[in-house]
């Protein structure tokens, strides 16, 4: 008997409230980065209505302009329009910054402290945290969620380009649900786009553009079937929309970001933290790992786990889970012994050997952080294939 499922993943466009929120936090570490590479930032954002609050802990040498910073952001996303409450130019916007603890600060300085274990770089944060990788779509990610961020792209693109649907809005949501028969996708059972439109256009023109403009050209056609499902706008009505009609928060769309709900997530944001903080820099690290094994045949899904100790340098657990897909001969103990061998888990070494310490992170924000074909984004490099096969014979 065949294992059939339906699994759905969703994905958030730029200017929905969270996406807001992340974008702008980026955009504070990025400018950080640019002046002073070795910036410690932990930058969270808050939009509602006309207010933007941004606070956290960053200790570095730049010299920002945070309020400038956040209607550029915004400016971009583009909530540039007469009729939006939340308006780039109009926009409040609170700044409530402190320097990083000290405490947290001799844990990760690569320097002896008093009761500190060793002086290397240590962890920022106690944590665990997941790395995943399938074979079942050309970048190794799941399905699902490949897909509702290419409709998700896709929409920003047109809105963006201001001529084909000039009334789209920057707040939107993509929902796909693929077929699953033996692990395999076979088919899509249904697909939601939610995308905020000015007032002026009817329900049907929006319907019709969705299906014929965005889904059409850009999901696979062999997924699409005759009892495939559009739900497009299915309140009837998307005008207010955006920190308007909703509270946006950094780091509330782990889910969008990392893999969809396919693969586990050790609960830790990314957005707005520089690459000292493992949540961002180790789940990084985690796709890296995943990724390879995969694209060394060594199996068709991998996931990976490992933890850390704040101020700690080494991870206090390893695990590679393959889901019983691991190539004949392997099994998980022996590639999870040939990934300890080929890979370092040091935060210090994730830093430098995926050169995180560059303003890169305004890429990742949106559409996902993993799964993108741009070569800043190391992390999603296959440049250690050869090596694991080697570490496995």
């Amino acid at each position: 008997m065949s294992n059939r499922f339906i699994f759905s993943s969703e994905s958030v466009g730029e200017g929905h409230p969270d996406k807001v929120a992340d974008t702008i936090s980026d955009a504070v570490l990025d400018a950080c980065l640019a002046q002073d590479k070795f910036s410690r930032v932990a930058c969270e954002t808050y939009v509602k209505s006309n207010i933007a609050v941004v606070g956290g802990e960053i200790t570095t040498k730049a010299k920002l302009d945070y309020v400038q910073l956040t209607r550029q952001a915004i400016r971009e996303i583009g909530y540039v329009n007469d009729d939006d409450v939340f308006h780039a130019d109009k926009v409040m916007v609170n700044v409530y910054v402190t320097q990083q603890s000290p405490n947290i600060a001799q844990g990760v300085d690569a320097k002896a402290a008093k009761g500190k274990k060793k002086s290397e770089q240590g962890a920022g944060d106690q944590g665990l945290m997941f790395g995943y990788a399938s074979d079942e779509t050309p970048e190794l990610m799941p399905a699902p969620i490949m897909f509702a961020h290419h409709l998700g792209r896709k929409l920003t693109q047109i809105r963006k380009a201001g001529k084909l649907a000039p009334w789209l809005r920057p707040d939107a949501k993509s929902q796909v649900s693929v077929v699953y028969e033996n692990d395999r996708p076979v088919a899509i059972s249904n697909v939601v786009i939610s995308t905020q439109h000015s007032a002026d256009v009817d329900h049907a023109t929006i319907e019709e553009f969705c299906i014929e403009e965005i889904i059409k050209k850009v999901l696979p056609k062999n997924l699409l079937t005759k009892n495939t499902l559009f739900l497009i706008n299915p309140t009837g009505r998307f005008v207010v929309g955006g920190p308007q009609g909703d509270t946006g928060l950094t780091g509330r769309k782990i889910i969008v970001d990392s893999y969809g709900g396919f693969g586990r997530h050790g609960g830790g944001a990314f957005s707005g933290k520089d690459p000292s903080k493992v949540d961002r820099s180790a789940a990084y690290m985690g796709r890296y790992v995943a990724k390879n094994i995969v694209a060394a045949g060594l199996a068709a899904r991998a996931e990976i786990q490992f933890a850390y100790a704040i101020g700690y340098p080494d991870p206090v657990s390893v695990y590679v889970n393959t889901f019983g897909t691991a190539k004949e001969g392997l099994n998980d103990a022996a590639i999870t012994s040939a990934v300890e061998e080929v890979f370092s888990f040091k935060p210090a070494d994730i830093v430098s050997q995926l050169k995180l310490l560059r303003p890169i992170y305004s890429k990742t924000t949106n559409y996902g952080h993993f799964g993108k074909d741009d070569k800043d984004l190391t992390w999603e490099a296959v440049d250690k294939v050869k090596a694991l096969q080697k570490a496995v014979k």
